[in-house]
């Protein structure tokens, strides 16, 4: 069976550095924090008082009254950044085969603050469990591609991918084989998370993940640097539009990029530590390679997960190292996490964004925030350290993995 060739037409973007794609993409090469105190509740008793918030997100300006009070914030930023993905494909929706067009979405948690304050409320009560009508339908992680089909009508595979940090990597995957194998012409995909939450931050608080840098949030998220003490959490949405090759030839739409392939693995190791070694990042990195039948020698530029968690980064640099040898050395590597904080289920989504951007405009955003050379780090890779450095991308890669040692790998290549 031939598989059908899968392209990005419409990008959107909902992120702690800007409320849209052009936003976005300038916040990125401009090497822009999005970490700040945070606004949504008291801290004074939290270890960690700071997030990658959205800025100047008003749900009005999207949304009714009735509608906001129906949707988590989680979903919100779902319909915002898909909204935006498909006035950017410029796809006429009405000329499409509804039932040939799936959303397949990304989240780790799901409405992790419709679930928290409903359970608030009742604990602060008087026992009787007078629920909100909506608690189940805004606090389930599939309401967000369901929300996103009802909208627009459309009628082919709808379902959420869950595997934490991973989800929305393991979305855009299932959502191009979706494509190849011929059972739609068009998938909305991506992911959306809202977990700057009390219990979000108390929970990861508990774990010791989060970084404590309390005097000076802007500059925490470190990804590499000796001196990183775990990451910072974001919150905001990815989309992008993913279509059959022909479909969109066919009809004159701007490419962005062309999906080449997806690779998956697990560590089959710890909840949450990554394996020491990175036997399954190198594992899904090969994979990815293999799926795409491209040579690692191929590879221009690496969004590496790169969270800033003391173990992590070490682990993932020292699978690149391996995979790809000598050419490692070449490769433009960064972790956009640095600006935007940890997105959790919609990582993989916003920053294979950021990969594709950098494509377009032969640009690859920095690493922030870079102060002390670890020395368990080869020096010799080029981690684009501080400042974004221009750079022809022909193909790049992007690696998320998560808790339960989830791995995904996504690889695009530039169509001339």
């Amino acid at each position: 069976m031939q598989l059908k060739r899968v392209v990005v037409t419409g990008l959107g973007a909902l992120t702690p550095i800007g409320n849209n794609i052009a936003e976005y993409w300038e916040g990125l090469k401009n090497g822009k924090s999005g970490s700040a105190p945070i606004t949504y509740y008291d801290t004074e008793k939290f270890k960690t008082k700071f997030a990658c918030e959205l800025k100047d997100y008003d749900p009005n300006a999207y949304f009714n009254r009735k509608e906001a009070r129906k949707l988590d914030r989680f979903a919100q930023y779902a319909l915002v950044s898909s909204d935006e993905a498909i006035a950017d494909s410029k796809l006429n929706l009405d000329a499409l085969d509804k039932f040939r067009v799936g959303v397949i979405w990304g989240a780790g948690i799901g409405g992790l603050e419709t679930f928290q304050n409903e359970v608030l409320n009742y604990a602060q009560g008087d026992g009787s469990p007078r629920f909100n009508p909506f608690f189940i339908p805004k606090m389930i992680a599939d309401i967000a591609p369901g929300n996103i089909s009802i909208k627009h009508g459309f009628m082919g595979p709808n379902y959420t991918t869950v595997s934490a940090c991973a989800s929305s990597a393991n979305a855009m995957i299932d959502a191009m084989n979706t494509i190849r194998l011929g059972h739609c012409d068009v998938v909305v995909t991506g992911g959306s998370e809202a977990a700057v939450t009390i219990a979000g931050m108390g929970g990861f608080n508990a774990m010791h993940a989060l970084s404590t840098r309390n005097d000076e949030p802007e500059s925490a998220s470190r990804p590499f640097d000796a001196t990183r003490d775990g990451f910072v959490l974001g919150e905001g949405a990815g989309a992008l539009i993913l279509e059959e090759y022909e479909h969109a030839k066919a009809r004159g739409a701007k490419i962005y990029a062309e999906v080449l392939g997806g690779g998956l693995s697990s560590d089959a190791y710890h909840m949450t530590a990554p394996h020491p070694d990175g036997v399954g990042v190198i594992r899904v990195m090969e994979n990815c390679l293999r799926d795409a039948g491209m040579d690692p020698k191929d590879v221009d530029h690496i969004n590496t997960h790169g969270t800033s968690t003391p173990l992590g980064d070490v682990a993932e640099l020292k699978a690149i190292s391996h995979v790809f040898g000598d050419h490692a050395n070449n490769i433009n590597i960064n972790s956009t996490k640095s600006m935007t904080g940890h997105l959790l289920g919609a990582a993989g989504a916003i920053e294979s964004i950021a990969s594709i951007l950098a494509m377009e405009h032969s640009l690859v955003p920095p690493t922030i925030n870079h102060t002390t050379v670890d020395e368990n780090i080869d020096p010799r890779l080029n981690l684009t350290l501080n400042k974004a450095q221009e750079r022809e991308i022909k193909v790049a890669m992007s690696n998320t993995f998560g808790f339960g040692g989830h791995n995904a790998c996504v690889l695009f290549k530039k169509i001339d």
